[in-house]
């Protein structure tokens, strides 16, 4: 495919890429007709191709189960893509991308699938006159990882053994990453025995999100906020993953799942780790990964006897939410009944170490909450003397640092300012930077950076191994201690739909704390 590539004054994503080369590559896409496909992976692609950001020679393959021709699943594509591309598609950069397109059908445990897939790699290597690059994209149930990738391994796949023009060959692996710690150590222990860990992208979308990465920018590239940044001025940190939407028709997948396997293990402790981690000694990827993982070495796991005082869960119950009346978790339809499922869940956990010592930093996550917000807040420590009178005074608050993930990227720091007139009051005011005014363009999706940077081999915004299974050291007793107490304990507390979330959350905080408002 070709498209227009544009000058790097005019194209923020590829002038944000420092320039690193993107080799001619066959993106293979297992999954392809799935809901993760549609949604997010083909607008991505789009986007890229319509950035210039794609290598000139690029191909698509889909596999998945449904039988189609290659012009059927082209369609396909053209529908998702004009249906939930964030900018209107263009008729000659559409056309461009999927006009080679290739589909394979077949169930993934089908030993043809491979052999078909073998053939088609090899014709667009032929047609391209030489070896073009691999991606494996597994955009499938988690049950699938395993076998798709044993298969790839067996058919001579995971790697390229051409000694004269050897192509690289990744694997790029979609959350959940298990749903255990022993789940977690068995998984990578099979996708390592095929891949080298160089080969694999864990791939976690929050990630992706210009403000994730804009923390780091925050942090190391302003030298006003680094010596704040510790346990004498951070009084505590929250970050909140709230939603307003139920489970729509992903009971089945929900029902097996709940909050804190679905967004705590994997996105916020992530997000923890960008708030808490030191100063890489340079940012590629293996020292920016490195200090991720101290960070979570210095959250310890907790023990049974502490999980009710660091861990609370709930469920949402039937309430007024969009405008109209919703029913309960147990109510929705593909629930099992009497789930003990938790649609909330929060955490307060401690990074044990030099910097952070003593400062909790609270985790949220919950359905049905008051409205759609992602935010990470660290508030500082209130001024140790107030010197005006706070008489007249409105709302008198610690500095806080806001930064927003969705619905609006940006940052907020939150000070005190003088009322106008003759009286010295005090107000909180707010100084905000947002991405849609401050640059006047629109964000890429996370997932066009990360499908970037799995194509440019660059893992820096990828989790390693040592990292996914740190997560589940941390999050693994908790599931467990739940799983074990079920029918021991009263039934699990409810949250009115649409509301600010479980009174039992309150039961985390220290004293002088307090959630904020969603």
């Amino acid at each position: 495919m070709s498209a227009t590539v544009l000058g790097e004054e005019e194209n923020p994503l590829v002038a944000g890429l420092e320039r690193l080369p993107v080799t001619p590559t066959t993106l293979v896409l297992f999954g392809a007709t799935g809901d993760l496909a549609k949604r997010k992976l083909l607008p991505a692609l789009y986007n890229l191709a319509h950035e210039g950001a794609l290598p000139e020679r690029f191909h698509l393959v889909g596999v998945s189960r449904k039988e189609k021709a290659d012009e059927d699943y082209r369609e396909e594509c053209e529908q998702a893509i004009r249906r939930f591309s964030r900018r209107p598609p263009d008729e000659d950069v559409l056309a461009g991308l999927l006009e080679n397109v290739k589909y394979i059908p077949g169930e993934f445990d089908e030993e043809s699938v491979y052999s078909e897939l073998d053939r088609v790699l090899d014709e667009l290597d032929r047609e391209a006159g030489e070896t073009l690059n691999r991606a494996f994209y597994l955009s499938t149930a988690p049950n699938f990882f395993p076998l798709i990738v044993a298969r790839l391994g067996a058919h001579g796949l995971s790697r390229d053994e051409d000694p004269t023009h050897p192509a690289e060959v990744r694997v790029i692996i979609e959350k959940p990453f298990g749903t255990s710690l022993a789940e977690a150590l068995e998984l990578n222990r099979q996708v390592l025995d095929v891949f080298e860990e160089s080969q694999i992208f864990r791939i976690d979308h929050y990630l992706g999100k210009e403000t994730v990465q804009n923390m780091m920018a925050f942090r190391f590239a302003n030298g006003m906020f680094e010596p704040l940044w510790n346990r004498n001025y951070i009084d505590s940190v929250q970050i909140t993953a709230a939603e307003d939407i139920g489970i729509g028709t992903r009971a089945g997948f929900y029902d097996q799942t709940g909050a804190l396997r679905d967004l705590i293990q994997n996105h916020m402790l992530q997000l923890l780790c960008h708030v808490a981690m030191e100063p890489p000694v340079s940012f590629t990827a293996e020292e920016v990964r490195n200090e991720k993982v101290k960070v979570l070495h210095a959250i310890h796991a907790p023990a049974p006897e502490e999980i009710a005082e660091i861990a609370v869960h709930a469920q949402y119950a039937a309430g007024h939410s969009g405008g109209e009346d919703v029913p309960g978790y147990l109510e929705e339809e593909g629930v099992r009944a009497g789930s003990t499922t938790e649609t909330f869940a929060a955490l307060r956990l401690e990074v044990d170490n030099w910097r952070w010592a003593g400062v909790p930093f609270y985790l949220r996550a919950g359905k049905r909450l008051a409205r759609k917000i992602t935010e990470i807040a660290v508030t500082l420590k209130p001024v140790p003397h107030l010197a005006f009178s706070q008489d007249g005074s409105l709302g008198v608050k610690p500095n806080q640092l806001v930064l927003t993930l969705q619905p609006n990227e940006g940052v907020t720091l939150q000070l005190g300012a003088k009322i106008p007139g003759s009286r010295m009051r005090i107000r909180s005011v707010n100084m905000e930077f947002l991405y849609g005014t401050s640059f006047m363009s629109q964000s890429p999706e996370a997932y066009e950076r990360l499908i970037m940077d799995a194509m440019r081999g660059d893992p820096t915004l990828f989790t390693r191994n040592d990292e996914v299974e740190a997560q589940w050291r941390i999050c693994d007793p908790v599931l467990r201690a739940w799983e074990s107490a079920e029918g021991s304990l009263p039934p699990l507390p409810q949250y009115e739909a649409g509301s600010q979330g479980p009174e039992v959350a309150n039961d985390l905080l220290l004293d002088g704390h307090h959630w904020r408002a969603i």
